[in-house]
């Protein structure tokens, strides 16, 4: 079964499907635009950088919010990162516990960037700034949020996935994106490309806006692979993105399952897998953000394929850092 977005939501022409969901989206973007400003945001006295999409899914947002929390410790400082915790049981706030949480209970996402920093839960983004400055935060992350204005964002970056850009340009359920481009460029700081740009995007976001690139890459972990006949499975929001980067990487795959994004590994998953991967000579490959919700009897039958960015021009990430800094 092949999972993703609607295939309408890329189509340049507008669909009848698109044309005929376009007022359920004007309604659903003005309830949204009344939910979003209830209240004032909250001001925190550390920089606030904010990493979110304008669309659903898949853009690459958390991969992101990974390489500049790396850059940030790098630099000695001690980012913590804000998630809503989508997908989990707990709902928060607190903090990421993962000798005492799973996946199941704040989310893949979380848990997956708890391995690397800080991660609090909870839709009030407010709130769990807070929390996490009392707790040593000198500079907080969001993982999404340009559409939470619970918190005073110092600065917003837009992640873009190259492939699609913002698909046929309309609001949800229409089509793609999550509030008009037009109003989340006037309010964003920067733009992240993630891959080529296949829609060419580029030339039409507004000048006074950062422009980066860069491209995902696994991990080197792949160098133990070549060779290897491999079957690579996903619950991610676009599946395709992975297999498609093993196979540009020189990893022939004899087989690519997908599963839906944030999908619950069940007993009749696992043991699919676990026949698939006794094959003679076969390895299973997925993704860090799968490996977490995966029980360890299975996990240690697969290989964690790491993804990480390789930027077109690698310093522009750290003049974005600095640049935080000063606007702080």
């Amino acid at each position: 079964m092949k999972f993703g977005p609607p295939s309408f939501w890329n189509q340049v022409e507008p669909s009848w499907q698109a044309k005929a969901l376009t007022p359920l989206s004007w309604l659903l973007q003005s309830a949204g635009h009344l939910r979003s400003y209830r209240a004032a945001p909250v001001m925190v006295d550390v920089p606030v950088l904010c990493c979110g999409n304008l669309t659903v899914g898949g853009a690459g947002k958390t991969t992101l919010v990974l390489d500049f929390a790396r850059r940030l410790q790098a630099r000695g400082r001690h980012p913590h990162i804000l998630s809503r915790g989508y997908g989990g049981q707990e709902k928060g706030p607190l903090r990421v516990d993962l000798a005492r949480h799973t996946a199941n209970d704040v989310g893949d996402e979380p848990f997956m960037l708890a391995k690397t920093a800080p991660v609090w839960i909870g839709a009030n983004r407010g709130e769990t700034a807070r929390m996490a400055c009392a707790e040593g935060a000198d500079c907080l992350i969001m993982d999404d949020g340009l559409q939470n204005h619970t918190l005073h964002q110092t600065m917003r970056i837009i992640t873009v996935d190259g492939a699609t850009g913002f698909g046929n340009g309309r609001v949800m359920p229409a089509g793609p994106l999550r509030e008009p481009a037009a109003k989340g460029l006037a309010e964003a700081d920067g733009l992240v490309m993630i891959g080529e740009d296949r829609t060419d995007l580029l030339p039409h976001i507004p000048n006074d806006l950062w422009r980066l690139q860069a491209r995902l890459i696994p991990g080197p972990e792949i160098r133990r692979l070549q060779g290897k006949r491999l079957i690579a499975f996903a619950g991610i929001a676009r599946p395709d993105k992975f297999f498609d980067m093993l196979t540009e990487a020189g990893l022939p795959l004899l087989r690519c399952i997908s599963f839906a994004d944030h999908h619950r590994y069940n007993e009749r998953d696992c043991r699919r897998l676990l026949a698939l991967g006794r094959q003679e000579g076969v390895r299973l490959v997925t993704t860090a953000k799968d490996a977490v919700k995966l029980p360890e009897r299975i996990l240690s039958e697969v290989k964690v394929i790491n993804v990480e960015l390789r930027w077109s021009d690698p310093d522009a990430p750290e003049r974005l850092l600095d640049r935080l800094w000063a606007t702080a």
